[in-house]
């Protein structure tokens, strides 16, 4: 009895020293006006959508006038996937006949119904009459047949059939006229603001225009946002209906080019030869878009010429992951007394090769928080330079949750803490 009397008693005395005297000096610890900076020479830029390549003396990429490349095309433009930034262009803004790059938007539609779950792969899409008399590329669709979403995408990515693309706008929107309007309204999500889209296959139609600024857009939101395309658009060779057709990639690239992975071609005699390629090579990965080329041999020898200049001239460098922990920041008043500080995303930069020891970070983080604090809030952030010129900013966040203390939980660490001290 004596003993539980003497364990009351401490218990009292150890809350009335914790209340008075600990607490007052915790609270005032921590300087809440401390500003945490850290600059190092070796760090990244986080991917951004938009456009974001550092300026150096000899980078005249933009320089319409100049055409440094030589490019014969009436238009062309070379982007890079991951970041969006322009690394040369050519009358990227003027309104050219897109013919077949058309069905780029087409294809993007069709994936973004897949992820809503709008349409599967397994789906029968039937062929109405419209469908089977559409002219150009085609695979002679008939109105007795079907075939599944996962056929009719190898039709248009490999052979850019025509018909295919009726069929599909029709399953999607109910008519071509429905799917259009789908298509234009993406467009201005997009920002193409050069673009009018009046059919979904691209054979000739007066206002039917776009730019090869709005084809790089509309290429890189399809093939970053649905890489699975890739899939349907690295075909070289393949059939349907059991083998009795055949099909051959009309984006001779594929077959000839190192880590050409699509996108797709487009010709007619009004607006010539067209094309948006795309590759992958170490971690670089670039949209070339001509319009107009004259012949077809054209308009692949200039896609060439546009990859192989990016490839050489610009790489793409990884400096860190997200959930990297940059610091733990002391947490004022808190469960507990530290948070980790953790990127909130993957981070990296496209610099001009040779560039990546330029590279500088300045971290701006609050040396402490005040509780409470939740998973994933902003903490601070990382600015990324070259050369003294920001090139982007990563979000430093919470790594957990950190409730606020109060008394309850305080006694209870203080007695916790009391026992460990006593072992």
């Amino acid at each position: 009895m004596f003993l539980k009397k003497f364990k009351n008693l401490i218990y009292i005395i150890l809350f009335i020293f914790i209340f008075n005297f600990l607490l007052p000096l915790y609270a005032n610890a921590i300087d809440k006006d401390s500003i945490y900076v850290w600059s190092n020479d070796s760090s990244s830029v986080s991917t951004s959508t938009t456009p974001n390549v550092e300026d150096t003396e000899d980078n005249n990429n933009s320089d319409n006038s100049g055409n440094f490349l030589g490019i014969s095309s009436g238009s062309a433009i070379l982007m890079d996937q991951k970041t969006g930034s322009v690394l040369y262009e050519y009358n990227a803004h003027e309104q050219l006949r897109p013919a077949s790059v058309t069905k780029v938007m087409t294809l993007l539609l069709i994936m973004e119904a897949l992820d809503n779950g709008i349409i599967t792969l397994q789906d029968n899409v039937p062929c109405s009459e419209k469908a089977s008399s559409m002219g150009g590329s085609q695979i002679w669709l008939d109105t007795t047949e079907s075939l599944t979403v996962h056929e009719m995408l190898k039709a248009i990515c490999v052979v850019s059939a025509n018909d295919c693309c009726m069929a599909m706008a029709e399953y999607i929107a109910g008519s071509e006229e429905l799917f259009v309007e789908q298509m234009n309204k993406r467009a201005k999500e997009l920002g193409m603001n050069d673009t009018c889209f009046k059919n979904c296959h691209g054979i000739d139609e007066d206002g039917h225009v776009t730019s090869s600024y709005d084809i790089a857009l509309m290429s890189r939101e399809l093939i970053t946002k649905h890489p699975k395309i890739t899939e349907y658009t690295t075909i070289w060779m393949d059939s349907l209906r059991n083998g009795e057709s055949e099909l051959v990639n009309t984006n001779k690239l594929i077959r000839n080019y190192d880590g050409a992975t699509g996108l797709k071609t487009g010709s007619t005699s009004t607006a010539l030869f067209n094309l948006s390629a795309t590759a992958t090579r170490d971690n670089l990965s670039l949209i070339a878009v001509i319009m107009r080329g004259e012949t077809s041999s054209i308009r692949f020898e200039e896609a060439q010429k546009l990859l192989d200049y990016g490839f050489s001239n610009f790489e793409y460098v990884e400096c860190s992951k997200k959930d990297d922990v940059i610091k733990k920041v002391n947490v004022d008043k808190g469960v507990f007394t530290t948070v980790d500080a953790i990127l909130e995303s993957d981070s990296g930069c496209l610099i001009q090769k040779g560039k990546s020891k330029a590279i500088s970070s300045n971290i701006t983080l609050d040396d402490s928080i005040a509780a409470p604090i939740s998973k994933g809030q902003k903490l601070g952030e990382i600015t990324y330079s070259i050369d003294g010129k920001e090139i982007s900013k990563v979000n430093i966040v919470a790594k957990e949750d950190v409730k606020k203390l109060n008394l309850v939980n305080m006694y209870t660490r203080a007695v916790e803490n009391w026992f460990t001290l006593l072992r």
